[in-house]
């Protein structure tokens, strides 16, 4: 599953590629990674000019001009090729864009993935981003920060973790070699994780 590392390049090669292009077509072959029906989707996302990408977590987020936002979940891992005009389509893919200067990108999802479609000024109620917690590449995320977050938690720290209302964009694959590197039993309760471990921990979060 594509997590945090990942999620950040392909977001920031999306915003390279994609940023000022206008939507002109979309195909959708499984609307079951749609949020909305597929006419209703079709129709908003139309005439639509990107205007950045960037990404929480795992998710990543496409602003739409105007007054709206593309979400894309990998789920458990997918292909997504940027076109060029006159280029070869995959053969299999569940969701493609064209845009208005002849490229395009597809998506293929392996097992599930998410495209929602969301206005701006209700991003604050997307179930599934709105309760993200702190990324670990965001400034905000300092060593106090993090105290703040285990303040009173009984849990293991693994679980924590991975925990995305917590701290957004580490999972199953991360998390081991965090807490080898910080030299922490996942297991091992919050509450018993010694304050200089968990500066250990920061250091290896942020690349320090």
């Amino acid at each position: 599953m594509p997590e945090l590392p990942e999620i950040t390049v392909i977001s920031q090669q999306m915003n390279k590629e994609l940023t000022g292009k206008f939507i002109a077509d979309v195909e959708i072959n499984q609307p079951k990674n749609l949020n909305i029906p597929v006419s209703k989707f079709v129709t908003a996302i139309k005439g639509k000019r990107i205007d950045y990408v960037a990404s929480k977590g795992k998710w990543i987020f496409l602003k739409l001009m105007p007054s709206y936002f593309m979400l894309i979940n990998l789920g458990m891992g997918a292909e997504l090729l940027y076109t060029t005009p006159r280029q070869e389509l995959p053969e299999k893919y569940h969701f493609r864009i064209a845009f208005s200067d002849g490229t395009g990108f597809t998506a293929r999802f392996w097992w599930f993935g998410y495209v929602h479609l969301v206005k701006e000024d209700q991003l604050s109620r997307h179930k599934m981003t709105s309760r993200l917690g702190i990324s670990p590449t965001d400034g905000r995320f300092t060593e106090e920060r993090l105290k703040g977050l285990l303040a009173g938690r009984k849990t293991a720290i693994k679980i924590f973790l991975i925990d995305q209302k917590n701290i957004a964009g580490i999972g199953n694959v991360y998390v081991q070699d965090i807490l080898f590197r910080a030299k922490l039993h996942p297991e091992r309760k919050l509450v018993h994780c010694l304050m200089e471990r968990i500066k250990r921990f920061t250091r290896q979060s942020l690349g320090r």
